[in-house]
């Protein structure tokens, strides 16, 4: 059991990874051409967030599975991090009378920034699965 969890929790880093490149790139092509926030937008971004707060879930599986060490304090800290800005910056974005691309490219760089700061705080690569 905690294998499976440990390798669908890794492997699922890929999946949040291209959600989050795919909503940056729209997000800043909306931005670079000034068109208004659109539906897709707010499908990329959701796309983005819910991958990234499975990411966590199944995160919190693998720490009650598996055994604790202290590096992933960090590891925890930055992802809950990332998971709360993404969602954070969406959500506060949907509510505006008139919603735009700046604020969930922000979000998305930020979490993205969070990410990479996490995988890297537990010692592995953003592409390898096993200790750097």
């Amino acid at each position: 059991m905690d294998r499976m969890l440990f390798y669908a929790h890794s492997g699922l880093r890929y999946l949040v990874l291209l959600a989050g490149i795919l909503a940056l790139a729209y997000f800043a092509y909306g931005l670079a051409t000034r068109k208004p926030f659109d539906k897709l937008g707010r499908i990329l971004g959701s796309a983005y967030s819910g991958l990234l707060q499975l990411q966590v879930l199944l995160g919190v599986g693998v720490l009650v599975t598996r055994f604790y060490y202290p590096a992933l304090i960090g590891h925890i800290v930055m992802m809950v991090l990332a998971a709360g800005v993404a969602q954070a910056t969406l959500s506060i974005n949907r509510r505006k009378p008139q919603p735009a691309f700046v604020l969930p490219l922000v979000g998305v760089v930020v979490s993205v920034v969070f990410i990479i700061g996490g995988i890297m705080a537990i010692g592995r690569g953003v592409f390898t699965t096993t200790a750097m």
